[in-house]
């Protein structure tokens, strides 16, 4: 069996990456369109992750006292800290979050969730309980905890693969001076 392993890698290589690649793209196009937008009526859906992402900050981190940081914000998104700024300060002016700095703003800044922005993601929320209720009543919530589960797998080796292509890279420029 051991020997069969290399030539399916090859064979998969050579006739259904190309497929398989559109597929994933296809497929996470089609998670981020306009249907699940549609359940929210305030919130885009990177300022949904956002205000969620400060809402279970509130709830469990006990040493920032409520407080998020943008760098935080900008990890667990993966988002450039300019866009993850832009975002926040379009919550801000529309009253869902409070931002403020430690000293004099180099030591970080943070956010906070107004009880306006508070009573605008319980109701985001709602609509999308409401959705992905019955969706996990039909797919099934063990099917979709394995799929979760996998999704994880593959987007840790999707990163772990990003990350060495990024030091080639960099390995393929210096190597040309």
């Amino acid at each position: 069996m051991e020997y069969r392993e290399p030539l399916i890698k090859n064979e998969l290589a050579e006739s259904d990456i190309g497929k398989l690649s559109h597929e994933l793209t296809y497929h996470k196009y089609l998670l981020n369109n306009d249907k699940i937008r549609s359940f929210l009526h305030k919130l885009s859906i990177p300022e949904y992750l956002a205000m969620h992402i400060i809402k279970e900050n509130e709830l469990t981190d006990d040493i920032y006292a409520g407080r998020t940081y943008l760098k935080d914000i900008s990890d667990q998104m993966q988002r450039p800290m300019r866009h993850i700024s832009r975002m926040i300060k379009a919550l801000q002016e529309r009253g869902f979050v409070a931002w403020s700095h430690d000293g004099d703003g180099s030591e970080g800044t943070y956010v906070t969730i107004t009880d306006s922005g508070r009573r605008m993601l319980e109701e985001e929320e709602e609509a999308l309980k409401r959705y992905y209720g019955k969706v996990i009543t039909s797919y099934g919530k063990e099917n979709l905890l394995q799929l979760l589960q996998l999704m994880k797998q593959l987007e840790n080796v999707m990163s772990e693969e990003f990350k060495g292509m990024e030091v080639e890279a960099i390995e393929e420029q210096g190597t040309d001076e």
